[in-house]
């Protein structure tokens, strides 16, 4: 970076952004139709709101949580925090309404975890959130934008090493931590990423995304560096999103996006939620990068969402792998751009006895994830943290311009994963001709008979098998008491369209898959209602939980299902969905 960029901060892009006429935020709603607020604007409400917090006795480096779904109130928070001098901690709303005393709970956790002075919230949020604030005791409660006192004033100075975001890691495999990051690391990133693409000639890259804005791929992956750019922005609410999956391609067309990120399983859907009528009139030809990142990257959904949507205009070379972490800031790694997908396949054998050796027939595909960004650079070590060569299985570590200061108030963690400018990210992977390939996760690892194998391969196995719900399978391994040797249970949801005839065969007929694809046999298949599987704050599936809620007799399978039992559930989830809503529209 330049001494000039060095000294930037995000309160500066604010400041500079507004001079392109097409710069700044489009939000769509569910009937297609947009709302446009220019980046000058969004300074302008976001002054309004500096100035209340102010006002509030908000001081420079408090930390201020924001709980708000996709639209404008989350940037008026946002970026009046920043302008305050003060911390955003954003949070993810609630979006079910099952499971509401857990998200209370966790929510708690996280406002106390982060020192948050204040929680900002939309109206209906605010009504939700009474047992969070009443557990987590912020000192200055919770507001909505509009119960803010002041108006516009001179925004706080801030500098590049002072704290900017405290973005909450996924939590996997433990509790969520809180990522301390600085102005500093996220100019890095954003940096970055608009590296990738420079406009040029008559292309003007232009962004659309879907993903949560408390997420770092949503928020630092997205937002930051198009108003870097001073570009323009199409933003969907995650939920919009998850009820009709063509929205986001459509959307895309419209707008002529080039530019969109999602994790593994919004391409999936698509795949099996999008129909031929909903992409009527639909060009994907101008989406020219097609991130897919925040969760294991399954060959088979990328081959099957080139072909599906090939016939309008979507370009194999698009879809672009990459690897990053909240810890990170974001990326790591980067697949090259404008060249198809790279898959390759290596032995099982010798994968379990972390070695990778190249096969070219039943060997387990691998998605090679890219080379380190520019400023990044990769270690593969062993448990004594001596380095690897190419072709061994590792702990992967990371060093890059916008790695985390730590995690706020928890130097021991901190230590854990930070050493001496290295990053432990706790992902397993290897080099094979510079680039990376990640095995799995250091924590998720099944162990059998002394061999360790990746939890998403046994996962994806089952995912054709019918009545299996999409994306809610977890593998999980233990050593039963007085027991020879390790234990694979396969815990499955069954979909909602699923008939009682293919939820009595789950258990085979997952056995007989796991045993195809990977030559495993579970021990035991726990077949569970749809939602059962415990998730993080995005949506990933949190295997350690499962397992512990399994061992502790709190994840126990549905009574046998019949015709009328199965009528009754689908019931009890219309009846569910009609209230969520009836509540929505009041």
């Amino acid at each position: 970076m330049t001494d000039q960029e060095e000294g930037t901060t995000i309160n500066d892009w604010l400041a500079a952004a507004g001079r392109n006429p097409e710069g700044g935020l489009r939000f769509v709603d569910r009937s297609e139709a947009a709302t446009w607020f220019g980046w000058g604007e969004i300074r302008e409400r976001a002054l309004a709101v500096c100035g209340g917090l102010l006002n509030l006795g908000i001081r420079k480096g408090d930390r201020v949580a924001l709980v708000f779904p996709t639209g404008i109130e989350f940037f008026e928070g946002l970026f009046g925090t920043l302008l305050a001098g003060a911390v955003p901690v954003p949070l993810y709303p609630p979006v079910r309404l099952g499971r509401m005393a857990e998200y209370l709970h966790r929510t708690a956790r996280m406002l106390e975890r982060s020192g948050a002075r204040l929680v900002l919230a939309d109206s209906r949020v605010r009504r939700i959130l009474g047992e969070a604030i009443a557990e987590a005791h912020p000192d200055l409660g919770c507001r909505t934008i509009g119960d803010l006192p002041g108006s516009a004033v001179e925004p706080v100075p801030v500098e590049p090493a002072d704290l900017a975001l405290i973005q909450f890691s996924s939590g996997t495999t433990v509790d969520p931590k809180p990522v301390a990051l600085s102005h500093r690391a996220i100019a890095a990133q954003a940096e970055i990423l608009n590296g990738f693409w420079p406009d040029s000639g008559e292309l003007r890259h232009s962004g659309v995304s879907w993903l949560p804005l408390y997420h770092d791929m949503g928020l630092i992956g997205c937002i930051f560096p198009a108003l870097l750019r001073d570009a323009t922005l199409t933003l969907l609410g995650p939920e919009l999103f998850v009820a009709r999956p063509a929205l986001w391609l459509r959307t895309l067309s419209r707008y002529q996006g080039t530019i969109s990120p999602a994790p593994n399983f919004a391409y999936s859907l698509c795949v099996t939620r999008v129909s031929d009528q909903e992409m009527e009139g639909v060009d994907l030809s101008g989406w020219r990068i097609a991130l897919n990142g925040a969760e294991p990257v399954a060959p088979s959904v990328l081959r099957a969402f080139r072909d599906r949507f090939a016939r309008w205009g979507f370009r194999p070379e698009a879809l672009t792998p990459v690897y990053g972490l909240s810890e990170a800031a974001l990326t790591v790694t980067f697949s090259e751009l404008d060249r198809p997908f790279r898959g390759r396949r290596f032995d099982r054998e010798a994968l379990s006895k972390d070695r990778a050796a190249l096969e070219t027939a039943d060997g387990r595909e691998i998605i090679s994830v890219g080379r380190p960004v520019p400023g990044f650079r990769l270690r593969i070590v062993d448990e004594a943290e001596r380095d690897l060569p190419e072709g061994r299985v590792g702990r992967v570590w990371a060093q890059g311009p916008s790695l985390m200061d730590g995690y706020l108030g928890d130097p021991e963690a901190t230590a854990r994963a930070l050493r001496g400018g290295w990053l432990d990210t706790g992902d397993l992977g290897f080099l094979h001709e510079g680039e990376l390939y990640l095995t799995g996760r250091a924590k998720e690892v099944i162990i059998l008979r002394g061999r360790n194998y990746a939890p998403d391969e046994i996962e994806l196995a089952v995912e054709e098998v019918p009545g299996v719900r999409a994306g809610c399978t977890v593998a999980a391994s233990w050593l039963p008491e007085d027991a020879p040797g390790e234990s694979l249970v396969l815990f499955v949801e069954f979909s909602h369209e699923a008939t009682a005839s293919e939820i009595a065969a789950l258990p085979e007929a997952c056995r007989e898959a796991v045993l195809g694809g990977t030559h495993l046999s579970p021990d035991r298949v726990v077949v569970l209602d749809p939602g059962t599987l415990p998730r993080t704050s995005s949506g990933k599936l949190r295997r350690g939980e499962t397992l512990r809620l399994y061992l502790a007799g709190e994840l126990v399978p549905p009574a046998p299902v019949t015709p009328l039992r199965l009528a009754g559930a689908m019931a009890r989830s219309s009846q569910a969905y009609a209230r969520m809503r009836q509540e929505k529209r009041g």
